[in-house]
């Protein structure tokens, strides 16, 4: 019996280690490693600090992982262009409605349209479901409170800026923020290049100050060193709800506005999973995210309860068909400088 003792001590030996595995591999069945986790790759030109809020919220709610590589508008176009006919490393490209248009006439994108995505209004999306809108921030009057109180009435037109009175305006420069350049290019779209620039030039001996950022206007307006901001609403609404003495109005010609859209690339290697991101982009989950985290856009959806809440029902909209080019958009900043910027106030 002695002899077969250790082989017995072996047998047992091996006996526990394979059911110590067998337990210790069950605790992990069905759990992802990284290799096997859903993945989802984006190419984005808006600040990181902002998206960055949505993806946390979906890899928590989807368990997906989402990698945000962050690109300057021309780089995106540069880097998607280079990768096609190859294996592409991104699946979608959240940017700016320009960025999107852009990367559809170079057929980049792949269509893609959904029960969710129906729901956007045409003048927010692709005419061939190419990409679709997800939110938009409009260009607002904000007004001191203690200032209006001293007017008959409030300013509720673009023409009203601009007649004889002593207004301290404050706008972004048009060559620090693409959200302020869009306001020229649609005032040019709406009234033609002359008309728009000749309303410029008449504001702008009351202009306090042109800024180099987009918060900067409402602040000012905020502590009073200034009358309006002529500024963006996602801004305006930060001081709002901090308490700062501010009005928002919105002009009743209808103002401009910056849309943010998400477009699938063509050849994406997670398209499954991406489609499902662009839906969820565009419900309420997604909006009531970015307003908690104190980022006051106007979402696209108009059946979402963020919208129904806003004042978007408020808000007229320039109708313009946009057919500047990018080349023709640079000369009217050039113009605007010489003409209007420089000159004397």
């Amino acid at each position: 019996m002695r002899r077969y003792l250790p082989l017995l001590l072996l047998s047992f030996f091996v006996v526990v280690l394979i059911i110590s595995g067998t337990t210790f591999l069950a605790g992990y069945a069905g759990k992802e490693t990284p290799e096997n986790q859903k993945t989802i790759v984006v190419y984005t030109t808006l600040p990181l600090e902002q998206v960055t809020v949505l993806t946390q919220e979906y890899e928590k709610l989807a368990d997906v992982r989402v990698t945000l590589i962050p690109l300057a508008p021309a780089d995106l176009l540069i880097k998607a262009r280079l990768e096609s006919g190859t294996p592409r490393a991104a699946d979608l490209i959240l940017t700016s409605q320009a960025a999107l248009k852009e990367a559809k006439k170079e057929k980049l994108l792949v269509a893609y349209t959904s029960e969710s995505v129906d729901l956007i209004p045409d003048r927010f999306s692709d005419d061939d479901s190419y990409w679709v809108g997800t939110w938009y921030d409009p260009i607002v009057f904000t007004a001191n409170k203690d200032f209006l109180k001293e007017l008959p009435r409030p300013p509720s037109q673009w023409a009203d800026l601009a007649k004889p009175n002593n207004y301290r305006l404050v706008i972004t420069d048009f060559l620090a923020a693409d959200a302020s350049a869009n306001l020229l290019y649609s005032l040019a779209g709406v009234y033609g290049e002359n008309q728009a620039l000749a309303y410029l030039a008449k504001i702008h001996p009351k202009i306090v100050q042109y800024s180099k950022f987009l918060v900067t206007p409402p602040r000012m307006v905020g502590l009073g060193e200034a009358d309006i901001a002529i500024a963006v609403q996602s801004e305006s609404m930060r001081y709002v709800k901090d308490g700062f003495p501010l009005q928002i109005i919105y002009p009743e010609e209808g103002t401009a506005y910056l849309l943010t859209g998400v477009a699938l690339l063509d050849g994406a290697p997670h398209a499954a999973e991406a489609k499902l991101f662009i839906d969820w982009l565009v419900q309420d989950q997604a909006q009531i995210i970015l307003q908690q985290n104190r980022f006051y856009f106007v979402p696209t959806n108009p059946e979402t309860k963020a919208y129904k809440d806003s004042n978007a029902k408020n808000i007229s909209l320039f109708e313009f068909e946009d057919k500047l080019t990018s080349e023709q958009k640079a000369k009217l900043l050039d113009r605007w400088v010489q003409t209007v910027r420089l000159s004397p106030r």
